[in-house]
């Protein structure tokens, strides 16, 4: 017994040693009306959030350093030391949704230690998550329905020369139904971020599990590949085009893999900024693939270019493009650059299988395109 004992109290001084070598000295509990931000480690008490205020406070032990601020949306806030070491300060009022930031000691940008790493900017980021209302349940576990899965897989590039890694996703139904085929979503992420900020930062599967629950949107599988050529540590020389391993490499692979269509009814494609800008190249120059497209903060027509020369003339002759395309689902933020005036000039065009849909009070940012794709899902394959 006095082991046991013995054994316990060791391990709760362990934990203590551990706590404090990752905080530094006892940190007080957030103030009241905060509370630690979900997208934290869980031993982390900040930074911590006022849902009310939409305020943020962020804390970090740095005794030794001259000077410590917090970048976060676009802003930089000075800390404030306090006698044990702690820097402190409070952001204005933020705009609801996921938002990167660092720490910058003495002008050297770093990770928050107190929250989880999401991979944007190319980098492994800090990010906080400054939370909606009930209006944001639509991308937040729900425990009362099924849950399809996320499957991290590798497949073989003969064009890149390596392997690459994707997510996938297949709804809830699709190991009870072993004998039913699906339609495919090839889901693209933006630059600087990878194949995994769809499902992470995007809460994707959340997303598709609740609008097929509902009856809003088909069970379908998404694929979220990376946009970006791969390099090998031996070469470190990128080959190969990302469309062409799109439907060269991946799509083969996909319908090889998975029970899925295999026709362009069958076959949609969507991208958020960079990857909506992929999405028109991939499209466009491949017509008789896709028969729906969306691009979510990702479409581009320079101001001064002809309509019937956009994209190697993919809109040059207007009824052929009603005739091959289903859905064309152009989205921004409000506050974003808006594509509104080209989505009008379509029109005048005569495209008519256009969808314009903004999201009101947001920039270019993850719940811009969680709400684009609450809106373009249950569109496709109808």
């Amino acid at each position: 017994m006095k082991r046991v004992i013995i054994l316990i109290v060791v391990l709760l001084m362990c934990d203590l040693s551990l706590a404090q070598f990752r905080q530094g000295p006892q940190i007080d509990p957030p103030p009241k009306g905060f509370k630690p931000a979900s997208t934290n480690t869980f031993i982390s008490q900040y930074p911590a959030v006022n849902a009310e205020t939409r305020e943020a406070i962020f804390k970090v032990y740095a005794p030794y350093a001259q000077g410590v601020e917090v970048d976060l949306a676009g802003k930089k806030y000075s800390m404030a030391k306090d006698e044990k070491g702690f820097w402190t300060c409070i952001s204005d009022p933020q705009v609801v949704g996921f938002h990167y930031y660092a720490i910058r000691i003495d002008s050297v940008a770093v990770m928050d230690r107190g929250t989880e790493a999401f991979f944007g900017s190319n980098w492994e980021s800090s990010g906080i998550e400054i939370p909606e209302g009930p209006e944001g349940d639509y991308y937040r576990f729900n425990k009362n329905i099924p849950h399809g899965q996320i499957r991290s897989i590798d497949y073989w590039s003969e064009i890149n020369g390596l392997e690459r890694h994707i997510n996938v996703y297949v709804p809830a139904e699709y190991e009870k139904q072993p004998e039913k085929k699906y339609p495919v979503l090839y889901l693209v992420h933006g630059w600087g971020e990878d194949e995994n900020g769809w499902s992470i930062q995007g809460h994707m599967a959340n997303i598709m599990d609740g609008l097929i629950e509902a009856g809003k949107a088909v069970p379908m599988i998404v694929v979220m590949p990376s946009g970006d050529i791969k390099t090998n540590s031996d070469v470190r020389k990128a080959s190969g085009n990302i469309t062409d391993i799109y439907i060269k490499d991946l799509v083969p692979f996909i319908e090889k893999t998975f029970r899925t269509y295999t026709d362009k009814q069958n076959r949609a494609m969507a991208g958020l900024s960079r990857g909506g800008f992929q999405t028109c190249l991939t499209v466009f120059n491949n017509m008789d693939k896709f028969g729906w497209m969306g691009t979510f903060s990702g479409f581009f027509m320079r101001p001064d270019s002809k309509i019937e020369d956009a994209f190697n003339g993919a809109f040059k002759d207007a009824d052929a493009f009603n005739k091959q395309m289903n859905l064309l689902f152009i989205s921004t933020g409000t506050e974003e650059r808006n594509p509104k005036d080209m989505v009008e000039t379509l029109k005048k065009h005569g495209i008519k299988n256009i969808v314009f849909h903004e999201s009101q009070g947001t920039a270019h940012e993850w719940l811009t395109w969680r709400r684009a794709l609450n809106e373009f899902a249950p569109r496709l394959f109808k």
